[in-house]
């Protein structure tokens, strides 16, 4: 195992390896199998399990009968979930994971594990954000970054380190996966401690980061919308990207159940507000660009990078203006075009939401053009937008 210290010196640095015992002691990995170093992030290694086996607790002959479930040792266990994971493969493949309970870098899916204890498993006390990989570069890293703290502190979670430590350690995550094209996902919890309500059993704030390469082809064709009846979180969560995801689960459930995409989910005050992970956008028959405030839903970093964008729509004259204003349910069913706008859809047509037809019916102009915009800036944009990644 090759130490990431010598690989990538200069983007390692003062950086503490945290509860090197607490993964010991886990058991997650035999004691004799080296992870780390304790000190610094240079002395941090990736971490391949063993293939090692022992022989299971209470096999064939024995005489206890009580249970036919059987009592695993670690690395049987490890076995059975490197077996899990080959047979339900999906589209969707684990390259490598940061955890600081670890204090590094594991790159198999079977090591890519958290706490049970940790206050995000169990009472969804964690925030989270995502960046995409594009040619070696993180898109708007420094944007999502700057989402993810502002994020925990909403949510009263204080930083497990400070944020250039935190920049650091997703760079360095993906840089160990090797991963030129795919997402990075990573996540801030008050940490593991124990289950209780109160996170005043947790000691420790923890960081988790995983890299992902997805091989679902991608899809720019326009789409059907509903409107969601599952109620829209208020403001103080909503505007937190948390992950107490379970009305966006159950209104993108709702959606697909009556054949569409995705369902829209209006303020209380009747407004148009978001999707369930997505921003909405609408082009007005006065050919402005409309999009719903934020002081209600989270702020998007790709559509606040549309916005930015689609001010050379405007130089062209191919735009009128740009307003984020409130937008009204007939206003937006009357536009001549409407998009949802994600860091996982990019600018996604829609072509009809609920029984309206929006527009002619088909993906409009103008969603056309954004979306290559964003798909030109993930590729050649600015130092500002793209980070390259020292593989």
């Amino acid at each position: 195992m090759a130490s990431l210290s010598a690989t990538y010196p200069k983007y390692i640095s003062n950086f503490p390896a945290r509860n090197a015992d607490q993964l010991f002691d886990s058991c997650l990995f035999p004691r004799n199998q080296s992870l780390m170093k304790k000190g610094s992030l240079g002395d941090l290694r990736i971490v391949r399990s063993s293939n090692q086996t022992e022989p299971m607790i209470g096999g064939a002959d024995s005489t206890d009968k009580q249970s036919d479930i059987p009592l695993l040792s670690c690395l049987q266990a490890i076995e059975r979930l490197k077996q899990n994971r080959e047979n339900n493969r999906g589209k969707q493949q684990f390259l490598a994971m940061y955890s600081s309970i670890f204090g590094g870098i594991v790159t198999d899916e079977a090591a890519m594990v958290i706490p049970m204890d940790d206050h995000m498993v169990h009472r969804g006390h964690g925030v989270f954000d995502t960046a995409a990989i594009i040619n070696g570069h993180l898109y708007e890293l420094d944007q999502h970054v700057d989402r993810i703290v502002r994020s925990a502190t909403m949510a009263r979670i204080v930083l497990p380190f400070d944020r250039e430590t935190i920049r650091r350690v997703l760079i360095q995550t993906v840089s160990a996966s090797k991963c030129m094209n795919g997402s990075l996902r990573y996540w801030i919890s008050v940490g593991p401690g124990d289950f209780q309500l109160s996170p005043s059993g947790c000691h420790q704030p923890a960081l988790y980061a995983i890299v992902i390469e997805d091989k679902s082809l991608f899809d720019s064709s326009g789409v059907k919308v509903v409107t969601s009846s599952i109620p829209i979180k208020p403001p103080q969560f909503a505007t937190v990207k948390s992950v107490n995801y379970l009305p966006n689960v159950l209104s993108k459930m709702e959606a697909e159940e009556q054949g569409a995409f995705a369902a829209i989910w209006l303020d209380n005050d009747g407004f148009v507000a978001e999707g369930p992970n997505m921003n909405v956008a609408f082009v007005t028959k006065e050919k402005e660009l409309l999009m719903p405030e934020f002081d209600k839903i989270l702020s998007g970093c790709t559509a606040k990078r549309v916005l930015t964008l689609a001010e050379g729509l405007v130089r062209e004259g191919k735009l009128r203006r740009i307003r984020v204003d409130n937008v009204s349910v007939d206003e937006g069913r009357s536009a001549d075009e409407m998009m949802l706008i994600g860091s996982g859809i990019l600018v996604r047509p829609v072509i009809q939401w609920d029984e309206q037809v929006i527009g002619d019916g088909k993906e409009g102009p103008i969603s056309k053009t954004l979306l290559n915009f964003i798909l030109e800036d993930m590729k050649s944009g600015p130092s500002s937008v793209r980070v390259p990644v020292p593989y």
